[in-house]
């Protein structure tokens, strides 16, 4: 569905992927892992046209992918960021809305409500603003706006960080949810458990390069490469 291949990006003068590859499969999650500052955040931007490619291809399905990032959402990949970057200055159904106005219609899998149904807590919410909600409620949103964009692809990046324990386990049992769906997903995550029990697919970054590949059972069973590659 999504390849990268041999990509090679970075931020100005300053290069951290080299010759990237990696393969997400349709209707299945893949999970990059990795310590910080191996390359995993970078990844997700040069996919969404955060950051250019210095060399290397991405495809989406079969497709050369390249240009703005508007134009790569446009194509069927909606990203979740680590900040999230809901507008502050929006209310809940504002911020739904920009997505549902834009990605929606006749015929689209997800609308309001289904995605309210998903996150029940954000239809109590709906006329506070972007600041007034909690952490949590503001992974809820930026997760549900994502949706309502009616991508092929999810990607999310660190969607678990800063939450409490029981809104980390209501964010699993969500994209649980999402998977058995069908909806395929990318998620990078220093949660190794979260991330391993969510995944089918697994690929751990160090250095700016993919240096482990195979299934979550294969990595929950590979403690060299837990302790070398990821600390745990």
């Amino acid at each position: 569905m999504l390849n990268l291949n041999a990509i090679e990006s970075g931020y100005g003068e300053t290069q951290v992927l080299y010759g990237l590859s990696l393969e997400a499969q349709a209707g299945r999650v893949l999970a990059i892992l990795g310590r910080n500052g191996a390359g995993k955040s970078t990844t997700l931007k040069a996919i969404m046209g955060l950051l250019p490619l210095k060399s290397g291809e991405i495809l989406f399905e079969g497709k050369p992918m390249a240009g703005q990032p508007f134009g790569i959402a446009k194509s069927g990949i909606a990203y979740v960021p680590e900040t999230r970057d809901i507008f502050p200055s929006l209310t809940v159904r504002e911020n739904l809305e920009i997505a549902a106005k834009r990605f929606g219609g006749a015929g689209a899998d997800w609308t309001m409500e289904r995605v309210l149904d998903l996150f029940p807590r954000l239809g109590e919410r709906m006329d506070n603003g972007g600041t007034q909600l909690s952490g949590g409620e503001q992974q809820m949103l930026a997760i549900a706006r994502g949706l309502l964009m009616n991508p092929k692809l999810l990607i999310l990046d660190e969607p678990t960080e800063g939450l409490a324990p029981i809104i980390v386990k209501l964010i699993h049992d969500k994209l649980q949810d999402l998977k058995a769906a069908g909806l395929s997903m990318i998620i990078v995550e220093q949660n190794f458990g979260f991330a391993t029990s969510l995944a089918d697919d697994v690929v751990i970054v160090g250095k700016g390069q993919i240096v482990w590949t195979g299934s979550a059972n294969d990595i929950k069973a590979d403690e060299d490469a837990q302790h070398t590659w990821l600390g745990v």
